[in-house]
């Protein structure tokens, strides 16, 4: 249990204090999600089996500067595991024939329905795009009688996805600090990335 006040860090990590979310039951928002998807030409397509090159760069460009690199640190075998799994579903959101976004689900838990990755790609960012990806994302999720969809975000995500995720309709229900080796030490991500979170050796 780590203590009240302050906690060292060791050089080399990163820390993060990580806001569980859920809705217990389908939103009006993902009930009206045709409407949302419509107004802004959005669409969800679902990619099975898709190539691990492709994955990756779509992966990095949603969420590299916001330090998504879990899927990144894996071997090949370990992330084509996890993308073919039958519980699993990955989704890109297109818009006027291109890539604007890209959200997973993780059904392995019914029945809970876990929002694994939701992410507009950074030219996609500030063009109204983020409450019709969800909503769209919230109608695939709530589609198969879930009791309880969840997400986490951190303070290392952008800065307005916490009030993004409670407008529609999460509401928060658990805090955690999460310390990790820095990605940007260990090759996997540009050293570069996030100044505003400096590296420390």
């Amino acid at each position: 249990m780590i203590p009240d006040g302050f906690t060292d860090i060791a050089p080399g990590k990163i820390a993060s204090i990580v806001t569980f979310l859920e809705m217990r039951e389908r939103p009006a928002l993902a009930e009206a999600s045709t409407t949302h998807a419509s107004s802004t030409g959005l669409r969800l397509r679902r990619v099975l089996n898709p190539d691990l090159n492709w994955y990756r760069a779509l992966y990095r460009r949603a969420g590299a500067q916001w330090f998504w690199f879990s899927r990144l640190e894996i071997t090949d075998d370990e992330l084509r595991s996890l993308l073919n799994r039958p519980t699993s579903e990955l989704f890109v959101a297109e818009r006027e024939g291109s890539e604007v976004g890209m959200a997973e689900l993780d059904r392995s838990q019914p029945p809970d329905v876990e929002i694994t990755f939701f992410g507009l790609f950074p030219e996609a960012i500030g063009r109204g795009l983020g409450r019709s990806l969800m909503s769209a994302l919230l109608d695939r999720a709530w589609d198969k009688a879930a009791a309880r969809v969840w997400l986490h975000t951190c303070n290392l995500d952008a800065p307005a996805a916490l009030t993004f995720y409670m407008k529609c309709g999460f509401r928060p229900y658990k805090r955690a600090i999460e310390v990790a080796d820095d990605p940007r030490i260990r090759g996997i991500l540009p050293e570069n990335l996030a100044p505003h979170v400096p590296i420390i050796r």
